[in-house]
């Protein structure tokens, strides 16, 4: 299947981003390498490596575009594995030819390089507007024309001219009539992506609806179990870290809390965690303590709740109020990334009320998740309904690639305070 990103590539392949991503990834790191040493040898390891990253940018970048065969979502997490493959092909040839490399130029231009075309990636998915011809046959998912960015056009023929259109879109799971299957090949043969629409909607929109218990990418219901251990060991080691490395903060923001507020600094509450377990979650108190913790009404924070402390408010935005959960990270209790864990009444009410709720506990629960940076906090049963549909789009495709993806718009939430009450 031809992809779309390649029909597409004066939108993201322009001159100018390719320049500055090639300066920043590796002359920067070139020029700062010599300013510390600059002697002959070093000029010459310095200019290997530099040759080798600016190599390995142009070969990730042709990849992604290889990689990509849908926009959105799948478009941008291409990114990630296209360099980790381009840098690595770059780094064996390094060494089975025996070279001589400066490592801080080449891992300094891997981060740089992956993290600048994965923003940039954002931003253009942000602003592009798609013409997206869809073929009237089978099922279309719910919402479809409320999609924003794309311009659907319904085809009235086999015969119309879909040479103006980024794409054409049908549903491939039925039998198609004759003609539309051979008019779909000759589409195909043009160079035309011919994409299947259940899989671009859940590409643009970063969510899996809830028809059936789909299986996930890998063709089961349940996760990678290789990528999930290894995981495992490496949010340990991260949150050991954390834990060690934030002290100072954790301290300064438990005396915070505890003195500008009556109540303890931290926050318990029993939540479900990795297939339906019950765990002891904490965090930093962002609300005036009450003796009811156990309702439903209480385990829900309402829009300008004025139950949020001036100091919780601030910890809600910057999510700094998560950051005691490092701890049960450490334990194995959670995950750094994952759907977040419900409060207990929450989740038997909403078991009750939504179809395959408890699915989203396949996977450990995380302290940041897909849900929580696309969607924010929500509250009602219709709310939580969507948020589940990013969910189990993050179980679908578990991957180190959309882990990556969180990461970044973590980060970013963290800056901004979006989805916060």
């Amino acid at each position: 299947m031809v992809s779309i990103v390649r029909k597409r590539q004066k939108t993201w392949h322009g001159t100018t981003f390719v320049v500055l991503g090639v300066i920043l990834s590796a002359l920067a790191p070139y020029v700062l390498r010599l300013m510390v040493d600059a002697s002959p040898r070093d000029v010459d390891l310095a200019n290997l490596s530099a040759g080798a990253t600016v190599f390995a940018v142009v070969l990730g970048l042709w990849w992604t575009r290889n990689l990509a065969t849908y926009p959105g979502v799948e478009e941008i997490g291409a990114v990630f594995p296209a360099f980790c493959a381009s840098y690595a092909i770059v780094l064996f040839v390094l060494i089975i030819g025996r070279f001589n490399y400066n490592r801080t130029i080449l891992i300094a231009g891997f981060i740089i390089s992956t993290f600048w075309f994965t923003a940039q990636f954002f931003l253009q998915q942000r602003n592009q507007r798609l013409r997206v011809a869809l073929v009237p046959l089978g099922e279309s998912p719910v919402g479809l024309a409320k999609l924003s960015g794309v311009e659907w056009v319904i085809l009235t023929s086999p015969e119309q001219d879909v040479s103006s259109f980024d794409a054409v879109s049908v549903d491939l799971r039925i039998d198609l009539p004759s003609d539309w299957d051979r008019r779909l090949a000759d589409y195909a043969l043009a160079g035309i992506p011919v994409l299947h629409t259940k899989h671009l909607v859940e590409s643009l929109t970063g969510r899996v609806e809830l028809e059936h218990m789909s299986e996930n990418a890998h063709g089961s219901l349940s996760p990678n179990l290789g990528y999930m251990a290894v995981k495992d060991v490496i949010d340990r080691v991260l949150a050991l870290i954390g834990l060690v490395i934030l002290s100072p903060i954790l301290l300064i923001v438990g005396i915070a809390v505890r003195f500008t507020s009556a109540g303890p600094a931290l926050f318990a509450q029993t939540r479900v965690g990795y297939r339906g377990k019950l765990i002891r979650i904490y965090k930093f108190r962002t609300m005036l303590a009450a003796s009811d913790t156990g309702s439903r009404d209480a385990a829900i924070t309402l829009p300008n709740d004025k139950r949020i402390t001036r100091i919780g408010r601030f910890l809600r935005m910057s999510r700094l109020d998560e950051l005691p959960q490092l701890y049960n990270v450490l334990r194995g209790d959670m995950s750094l990334i994952g759907p977040r864990p419900e409060a207990l009444v929450l989740s038997q009410w909403y078991e009750k009320e939504i179809p395959f709720y408890r699915y989203r506990h396949i996977v450990r629960p995380g302290v940041t998740g897909w849900a929580q940076v696309l969607q924010g906090h929500v509250a009602d049963v219709e709310q939580v309904r969507s948020k589940l549909h990013y969910d189990f789009y993050y179980i679908k495709h578990f991957s180190p690639w959309i882990d990556f993806m969180i990461t970044m718009r973590t980060i970013k939430t963290m800056v901004t305070g979006a989805g916060a009450l």
